[in-house]
């Protein structure tokens, strides 16, 4: 089963509130015939699209070829949480690779945020980014590690933007009774993904990329230069950067030996109108503290986007809808009867630590994968880094790419049967603290 076709139509965006509310130009064509171009991108979601438009504006010929629409994938399709720091938190990540250079990860997970907030600014995209993500927990002790972690960003990293929440400050934003506590981090933020994505774009063909949209890319024959193989066309150039994350099955076994798919899905409830100050009193976003993390926030037409549930494999459940329900029930017991108008599922790509992998799969492919939830800033900020390390600029690379990225059990050929063991270990890694 392919999975770039396994949930959905080809050219077609799914049928989320997202792609209901943004702006997608005409098709672009796929290629035809033989292209040249100093770097072919291949992805067209926020690592494919930042590191083309970053490599564009330095004066460099890029090719960005995209199997459906840009921002089709998990770039379109996500929470929209801008968050702080890396996926794993700086406690775990000190523990790991030492003070230092857990140092130089917060650091890049913050210019990550400050990259998604320039880039908005300078080519105007409207894509609602707005301040404000607040962690919650349903037990006292996950709220006391919640308030320990704040403590420790504020003491050992500087970072003055998160604050404790005890229950009454954490219910006055939050009225859910499941809730018992949390932290509220300002210096996080939102967004409206796909409308990121397209505005992405739009900047990117602005400074010269050339955009193939339905390009499928069917193999990638190494050398200097590169060839790239599409069912329609074939670029030469003479570096390669790989922006598929949870979809590079067939073109980089020794990626997708470390990256893996898995689905998460999220709905968009009817308008709720005055009712939305029982789901949020404040237009921040929220997640949990549990291992399968539910996620929501408000949408600006007052819709709760509520995202929960996930599933190992390549298809999504039949009943969408009724997946996320389940937990949000728990959060909203009040919201069983309200009305659900989209419901949409997508693919990311999660590593065994949560952390992205960056990788120089030969001298000339760069990759940049496996963000684990985290994407929105860090997808963003790895193709940027991946266009400077091209352009012989590769701190920021070589530091992301130092992160150790074991092989899931099984490796690329046997991780459907083997996704769902691995992830059982690592919820029990988790739980333990290991």
């Amino acid at each position: 089963m392919d999975l770039l076709y396994a949930n959905d139509t080809q050219g077609t965006y799914p049928p989320s509130w997202y792609a209901a509310t943004a702006e997608a130009p005409d098709v672009r064509p796929a290629p035809d015939g033989d292209i040249t171009a100093d770097v072919c991108v291949i992805g067209g979601g926020y690592t494919g699209l930042s590191a083309a438009l970053h490599l564009a504006q330095a004066g460099v010929s890029v090719v960005l070829l995209e199997a459906h629409r840009v921002g089709f994938g998990a770039s379109g399709r996500n929470g929209g949480q801008l968050g702080s720091g890396q996926r794993l938190d700086q406690t775990k990540l000190e523990k790991m690779v030492g003070d230092g250079p857990a140092r130089a990860l917060w650091d890049l997970g913050e210019n990550a945020k400050a990259l998604v907030r320039d880039l908005v600014a300078k080519h105007n995209i409207d894509c609602h980014l707005k301040p404000g993500i607040a962690w919650t927990a349903s037990d006292a002790a996950d709220v006391a590690d919640l308030h320990s972690y704040a403590e420790h960003l504020q003491q050992h990293y500087g970072y003055d933007q998160i604050s404790p929440l005890d229950a009454e400050a954490c219910h006055a934003i939050c009225p859910s009774p499941d809730y018992k506590g949390g932290t509220l981090d300002m210096g996080a933020g939102h967004l409206h993904p796909l409308a990121f994505a397209l505005g992405l774009a739009r900047a990117a063909e602005e400074a010269g990329v050339r955009i193939f949209e339905n390009a499928r890319v069917t193999d990638i024959r190494k050398g200097d230069p590169a060839v790239v193989t599409t069912r329609t066309g074939r670029v030469t150039a003479g570096h390669v950067v790989l922006g598929c994350n949870g979809y590079l099955s067939g073109i980089a076994p020794g990626v997708t030996s470390r990256v893996m798919p898995i689905n998460n899905f999220i709905v968009a409830t009817e308008p709720l109108g005055d009712d939305a100050a029982r789901v949020l009193t404040r237009d921040i976003a929220v997640a949990d503290s549990r291992f399968v993390v539910n996620y929501f926030r408000l949408s600006h037409d007052k819709r709760l986007l509520f995202g929960g549930g996930e599933s190992y494999g390549y298809r999504f459940p039949e009943d969408i809808e009724a997946t996320v329900r389940k937990p949000m029930h728990i959060i909203f017991p009040h919201m069983k009867d309200v009305k659900i108008d989209y419901a949409w599922g997508g693919t990311l790509g999660i590593t065994m630590k949560r952390l992205p992998y960056l990788a120089r799969i030969a001298p000339n492919i760069l990759s940049a994968s496996g963000y684990s939830g985290h994407g929105v800033g860090t997808a963003t900020h790895a193709g940027m880094l991946m266009a400077e390390a091209i352009r012989g600029q590769s701190d920021g690379f070589d530091t992301m790419s130092r992160i150790p990225t074991p092989v899931f059990p099984g490796g690329g050929a046997l991780r459907t049967p083997l996704l769902i063991l691995a992830m059982t270990w690592y919820a029990m890694r988790d739980r333990l603290g290991i």
